[in-house]
């Protein structure tokens, strides 16, 4: 019985140390991402109907946008015109599973640097990746798809409150819902 009983307690203690020391089913790859990013929003009126844009970034798993070029294709009055008249920034979080798949979040703020208007941007962004756990992988077909708000400056005609859906996509062959027509890659 006392044999018994001290196998049992070996078999208990082994099972228990085990559960800590299982190997990780689930491992995490880095993914990175940069280059040009065209947007297109959808549901907007009057000049918030023009906020169409490209925006060139990196960013590697989660943290800041690094923004490096933007550009509107036609920005309308909610917007200034010129060099510098606006300011972005933005995040992104996003994990590659083993299979390559990548899913996560972007949101991106654009700000008028004269007028105050603010245009900010939320969605969930997809695409694949050639990750493995022991190289950082580059991120392919790249799409966020999500909800925009747009907060105008004050005393703008045309220029109001305003929301809408949007999808933005990895360089310029990722989605066929954005024209081949005024591509902007001069910023």
């Amino acid at each position: 019985m006392k044999k018994l009983a001290i196998v049992i307690a070996l078999a208990l203690e082994f099972a228990v140390c085990a559960c800590g020391t299982s190997p990780n089913t689930n491992p995490v790859n880095n993914t990175t991402t940069s280059g040009n990013w065209e947007a297109k929003l959808t549901g907007g009126t009057e000049q918030a109907s023009l906020l169409n844009f490209v925006v060139a970034f990196s960013v590697e798993n989660n943290g800041p946008l690094n923004i490096t070029g933007f550009g509107f294709f036609n920005q309308g009055a909610c917007f200034a015109t010129g060099v510098n008249a606006e300011t972005e920034s933005g995040s992104a979080s996003f994990t590659t599973g083993s299979t390559g798949a990548v899913t996560g979040t972007l949101s991106l703020t654009i700000k008028s640097a004269t007028n105050s208007s603010a245009l900010a941007l939320t969605g969930q962004l997809t695409g694949t990746s050639n990750a493995t756990t022991t190289t950082t992988g580059t991120l392919s077909t790249g799409v966020v798809v999500g909800t925009w708000t747009l907060t105008p400056g004050a005393n703008i005609p045309g220029c109001n409150q305003d929301s809408g859906s949007f999808v933005m996509c990895q360089g310029a062959a990722t989605c066929s819902t954005i024209p081949a027509i005024a591509r902007r890659t001069d910023f």
